[in-house]
């Protein structure tokens, strides 16, 4: 049932049990103290009194001066009751009034008891007599046993008003704290209704919306903080969602027009079975280009929940740059680009994902490059890593553009649709991806005409 309450009805609740606690056991301290107290003067006014029938029995020269002493004694105290014995004699006593037989002795905490609806509290003592009191003649001076009480109803009359006060003054004290509590816990949980609010007005067309992190209290500051900075990775994922689904309609639309104008114009008039042919081939390549556009597209979704290896193995960086530098070789020699390669290394992972990733780097490289350049690989390992660095000559990219490279379809130059090759724009993404799947990284440079693309093979998978 709590589980189901507001967190403004759990802070009152506890805050009134709190209360109610404290209240209710200082009450308990209050009417336990008073009812210690009473004790104590009552013992106190019992051993005056005592003393005071010491004194009188001393100093009265017969029974009847002791009688007329003791009744004035009790007569001036309302309230006070005795009983004087010596030996089995009574010397005096209250008419009608018992004692307990184990009354406590004097010095020690009185005895309480009831008679009907009497409340009485009680001490015994020796009262020594002189040797030759004549109050005494029979007993030749024995000690007296006196037996003493108070009747206590007005400390229980008083007793019972301060209980009730205590317990109206604690029920009212107990439901204020409670009204205070809600009061602060309103108060207090105002910054997270207003997050509330703030959070009820995002939107997909509104994600410019930030949490109050200066206007809430400091426990709540790292809360705010976290919640906008989700808002902020939501935000850009969002746009680039947002311009993912652009540029993906816009390649696939160009591919798709393409076929479609290519097969409208082939419909429009008998041709002859060369002509048919060229057109066929033509849409092949266009199927070609939107086939390995849904690969590298299925690729890149694996890659969001996590791509495992499919193989892995001992991989030669170097050897793996040369056996793309056959394959390219062609590409290459048509712009007179020259292909270098120094260093070595060997890193673990899957042979034709690594592969992927050089190629990807070096196509772009050579794509990007002028005439007669240089394209040059660089392998390097240090203790726990290895790099592959791919440098090529060319147009400066600037420093803003340089993180979007790795982007879907982002391509630096928007007027044009597609490059002079077949690429997708999806190879750096791609490159980043399997990248990732190592556990390591890819990173640009670009100054002063030469492009860096760096693959960081970092931990276990560096040998």
């Amino acid at each position: 049932m709590l589980g189901r309450l507001s967190l403004t009805a759990r802070l009152t609740a506890f805050y009134a049990l709190v209360s109610a606690t404290v209240l209710v056991g200082l009450a308990i301290l209050v009417a336990f103290a008073t009812s210690r107290h009473f004790v104590e003067l009552d013992r106190g006014y019992l051993q005056e009194k005592i003393g005071l029938v010491q004194k009188i029995v001393t100093e009265s020269p017969s029974p009847d001066l002791l009688s007329g002493r003791l009744d004035e004694l009790l007569g001036s105290h309302h309230g006070l009751f005795i009983d004087l014995r010596q030996g089995d004699r009574r010397v005096y006593g209250t008419e009608g009034m018992v004692f307990p037989s184990d009354l406590a002795p004097q010095g020690a905490t009185p005895t309480d008891w009831t008679r009907g609806d009497q409340t009485l509290r009680g001490l015994s003592a020796r009262i020594e007599p002189p040797s030759s009191s004549p109050s005494a003649p029979d007993a030749d001076g024995a000690t007296m046993q006196l037996l003493i009480a108070l009747d206590t109803g007005h400390h229980l009359h008083f007793m019972r008003s301060l209980s009730q006060t205590l317990a109206f003054y604690s029920l009212g004290a107990i439901l204020v704290s409670g009204l205070l509590g809600w009061w602060a816990a309103r108060r207090g949980l105002a910054p997270l209704r207003i997050m509330k609010e703030r959070a009820m007005t995002v939107t997909a067309q509104k994600l410019d919306q930030r949490m109050p992190v200066e206007a809430v209290p400091v426990e709540f500051a790292d809360l705010a903080e976290s919640l906008n900075t989700m808002l902020a990775r939501l935000q850009t994922d969002f746009a680039r969602l947002q311009e993912f689904s652009s540029d993906l309609a816009h390649e696939l639309r160009t591919p798709i027009n393409n076929l479609l104008t290519q097969t409208q114009v082939s419909l429009a008039q008998k041709r002859d079975a060369e002509a048919y042919r060229d057109i066929l081939a033509s849409n092949a390549e266009e199927f070609q280009r939107l086939a390995r556009m849904v690969s590298d597209m299925l690729f890149l979704a694996k890659t969001e929940h996590g791509l495992e290896l499919p193989n892995t193995e001992a991989i030669s960086l170097d050897q793996e740059a040369l056996d793309l530098f056959d394959f390219y070789d062609a590409v290459a020699d048509e712009k007179r680009i020259r292909l270098k390669i120094t260093g070595e290394a060997q890193v673990m992972g899957d042979r034709l994902m690594v592969r992927r990733a050089i190629g990807n780097l070096l196509s772009n490289a050579i794509r990007h490059s002028p005439a007669e350049a240089e394209v040059e690989v660089v392998i390097g390992k240090r203790t726990g890593e290895a790099t592959l660095c791919i440098t090529n000559s060319g147009l400066t990219i600037a420093p803003e553009v340089l993180p979007r490279l790795f982007d879907r379809f982002f391509r630096v130059d928007k007027s044009r649709s597609h490059p002079e090759s077949d690429g997708t724009g999806l190879g750096l993404s791609i490159t980043q991806a399997i990248m990732a799947a190592h556990g390591g990284s890819v990173s640009v440079t670009s100054t002063q005409g030469q492009t860096t693309f760096c693959l960081t093979f970092r931990s276990t998978h560096a040998i």
